[in-house]
């Protein structure tokens, strides 16, 4: 493969570059800085509007229980038609009758006195829209440090990106050099055909971090919630210009103490312990007797058309009675005459007005109930028992999570201080690759060594500045998640 050959493949991959870059400025020129970006991913990510909605259902819960201490009002009306022998509304004689019947009622009850649990269901769920709220929070926190990670991949490899572009420009340099050194017949052709190799491979490192830079993107841009497909870039503050807390100010058990005080994590155990102590106050006093006031407002209208006829007087017929006096003789034989009617005009009784009955049939009730459980299947009494127990659970979860956190602050300033070494120690080794690669320049150029020991050590560099970067940025992500659990947040400048 020719020199023209790689340095076509190069100016193609600088191309493609440049286009990626100019579209990416033909559709915006913003760049997001960290803060942006952890700001937009608390706002728009799914994960965290949908714990969201939890603390919304608790809001609602704890303003619901509120007002359930305001007694209770109901109205009722009922309207139907009644046939057969039933009681007339309008004058409570029992008859057969049909007849269009409206009944209406207001009633209200309020409890009086019922051990305190009303007002400790109110606490319970106060303190549980407080662990709601504290659940947000320690989704968001997540969120911010997964955010972070990806900003600081992103500002990664793009500095492998720029390691790779490097190598790939000296190998494009060092194979022109070799290549007038072949045709003037200094250097044979086999030191060509490994610079050229050196060149292939190099490429294709500088490719692979190309793509590496766009994966990354991707990640971040999936916390955010934003669009693949949307042009996208962040800020690049200078690597050295991070601000890190001195590693002193971060002594494991500091922090720890630190986080128990500010992590929402740790306060949602404490909001939930709470909420579970006040059910459990709530559930006692389902135990004993509670006292409710009632009282209700009602009446209620009939309304029928009963036909009759008016009577029409038509004589006397005899009506066969025979009289007898107090000893039941028979006194005579005598004509007892009875009058003889015959229907006339039809007509039609109806009920009393609306008002008439509403007003006659109006009654009141108020009363004093007291319910006494007596046996409902030991639900009460189970309810308390499983409520005590829940806070038990709760208390050893509250445990566990200080105990994981304690485990988790203690490994991560461990494993800071190990990123601190090898960070220092990469650094050293850049250095000394940096003077051998320097010394077998020299000597390649004036023939005391071949091209595969400069390739090889060229190589060495180029491993140890990927490291160094690697150790860099992995330091500083290290001492970024304790400052985080020592409530300092997320800053990159």
């Amino acid at each position: 493969m020719s020199n023209h050959y790689f340095c076509q493949m190069y100016l193609k991959i600088k191309l493609v570059v440049f286009f990626i870059m100019l579209t990416a400025l033909g559709y915006s020129q913003k760049k997001w800085t960290l803060q942006e970006c952890v700001q937009y991913a608390m706002e728009h990510n799914v994960s965290v509007k949908q714990t969201a909605l939890q603390a919304d259902i608790a809001t609602i819960t704890y303003k619901q229980s509120k007002i359930s201490q305001i007694p209770t009002t109901n109205f009722s009306n009922s309207d139907g038609y009644r046939f057969g022998k039933s009681q007339d509304p309008s004058t409570g004689i029992l008859e057969n009758q049909n007849f269009f019947s409206v009944g209406l009622n207001l009633q209200t009850s309020a409890e009086i006195f019922n051990w305190y649990s009303k007002k400790n269901s109110i606490l319970a769920n106060q303190w549980s829209l407080e662990a709601a709220n504290a659940a947000t929070d320690k989704l968001k926190n997540d969120i911010a440090l997964s955010v972070a990670n990806s900003y600081l991949q992103i500002l990664l490899t793009r500095e492998q990106e720029k390691i790779a572009d490097v190598q790939v420009k000296q190998d494009r340099t060092q194979l022109e050099i070799v290549n007038k050194q072949v045709d003037a017949g200094a250097l044979p052709e086999l030191n060509a055909v490994e610079v050229e190799s050196q060149l292939a491979n190099d490429t294709s490192n500088l490719i692979t971090a190309i793509g590496n830079v766009t994966q990354a993107k991707y990640v971040l841009m999936s916390y955010m919630s934003i669009d693949p497909a949307d042009s996208f870039d962040i800020d690049e503050p200078p690597i050295d210009k991070i601000p890190l807390e001195p590693i002193g100010e971060l002594q494991p058990q500091d922090v720890y103490v630190s986080a128990l005080a500010n992590l929402p994590q740790q306060k949602m155990n404490d909001f939930n312990i709470k909420a579970a102590e006040k059910n459990m106050l709530s559930a006692k006093g389902a135990l004993y007797p509670s006292i409710s006031a009632f009282g209700s407002l009602g009446t209620n209208y009939g309304y029928a058309r009963t036909p009759y006829y008016t009577q029409v007087f038509n004589g006397y017929k005899s009506s066969g009675l025979v009289l007898t006096d107090a000893m039941g003789n028979v006194l005579g034989n005598y004509d007892v005459q009875q009058p003889v009617f015959t229907n006339g005009e039809k007509k039609f009784i109806t009920s009393p007005g609306f008002g008439t009955q509403a007003n006659d049939n109006f009654g009141q009730t108020i009363g004093i109930s007291i319910s006494v459980p007596i046996f409902n299947g030991w639900q009460a009494k189970a309810n308390y028992k499983k409520a005590k127990i829940n806070i038990q659970n709760l208390d050893y979860q509250r445990d566990l999570d200080n105990q994981t956190l304690k485990q988790n602050i203690y490994q991560a300033y461990n494993a800071a201080i190990v990123a601190r070494e090898k960070f220092t120690s990469s650094e050293k080794a850049v250095e000394s690759a940096q003077k051998t690669y320097d010394f077998t320049l020299l000597r390649y150029q004036v023939g005391m060594v071949g091209t595969l020991e400069l390739i090889t050590n060229q190589n060495s560099l180029f491993t140890a500045k990927l490291q160094y970067v690697l150790n860099q940025f992995d330091y500083i992500f290290k001492m970024k998640v304790l400052e985080y659990y020592k409530g300092q947040g997320l800053k990159l400048e």
